[in-house]
């Protein structure tokens, strides 16, 4: 087993491995994962020395969490690491018909709500489906103008800011949580939530990869003089610098193709995977 080196969370006293394990396809909503597959792939990974596992209520409308407690229940709890998200509720939808395209291996629908009641019930719901006792960081998920376009993620950080905030800080204050922070895929909800918030970490996908580094000019910089830690997601790009030819979740353009085409035969004159050149230079930072 490899003995990973561990990164300070924040200024708080969490410690996790410099790899982690993010479980958004384990939920199985992009392509079918089982559920025994699932909990093989968190074992897998537990075996290899990671200490470190992210997921979320949306990830498999519950699934994801369900798989993540199931496997790792049994382990001593005080060796690893646990973050999920909040930011939608999931309702029963038992009609088998759903909207937005995705797998429901599961009988839900998400629901946003950023409210301070909304946190809470996502929180003590998370505990239900994970069937643990602890849950260590706590992100709120998806919020920011690339998931629902300026205009109502307005009205939504005013419900953050004004209401579900002060449920995070509740939270943190009363030891039911370690670390609050944010996990999107863009770098400009963030810093405009270090106005007025204080937070322990982010976890930002695909911003910070191979193929863009934009955050080095402003977003890394703030969080370190915040004390901030980043929680680098999503480092293959969703799939594009792993052999797939996904891009942010979509078919990548022929310009990003080509970008990646250009990266691979320099890895390739060097006899680095693609992956492993990505995999070995992003961790999380602090």
């Amino acid at each position: 087993m490899t003995e990973f080196p561990q990164r300070q969370i924040g200024r708080t006293r969490l410690r996790v491995t410099e790899l982690g394990l993010g479980c958004a396809t384990l939920g199985g909503s992009q392509i079918a994962v089982a559920r025994a597959a699932a909990e093989e792939i968190v074992g897998a990974a537990w075996a290899a020395g990671v200490r470190y596992v992210d997921t979320a209520p949306f990830y498999g409308v519950g699934q994801a969490e369900r798989c993540v407690g199931d496997a790792l229940r049994d382990h001593p709890r005080a060796e690893w690491v646990l973050s999920t998200k909040v930011g939608r509720l999931l309702r029963r939808n038992p009609t088998g018909v759903f909207a937005d395209g995705r797998r429901h291996p599961l009988p839900f629908d998400a629901v946003y709500d950023y409210s301070y009641d909304g946190i809470m019930r996502s929180f003590e719901d998370s505990f239900q489906r994970l069937g643990l006792a602890r849950i260590d960081i706590l992100y709120v998920h998806d919020i920011g103008g690339y998931q629902h376009g300026e205009e109502a993620n307005a009205a939504l950080i005013k419900t953050l800011r004004e209401s579900g905030y002060r449920a995070l800080e509740a939270l943190r204050n009363a030891g039911e949580v370690a670390a609050i922070g944010i996990g999107v895929n863009e770098r400009e909800v963030l810093l405009e939530a270090m106005d007025w918030g204080a937070w322990d970490a982010f976890l930002l996908a695909g911003r910070y990869t191979l193929l863009e580094q934009v955050p080095l000019d402003d977003l890394l910089p703030k969080c370190a003089a915040a004390g901030t830690s980043i929680v680098v997601g999503g480092p293959l790009n969703s799939g594009i610098l792993a052999g797939r030819d996904t891009w942010n979740y979509r078919p990548a353009p022929p310009e990003v193709i080509d970008r990646v085409t250009a990266i691979a035969a320099i890895c390739d004159s060097h006899r680095v995977p693609l992956a492993a050149a990505h995999c070995s230079s992003h961790w999380p930072i602090r």
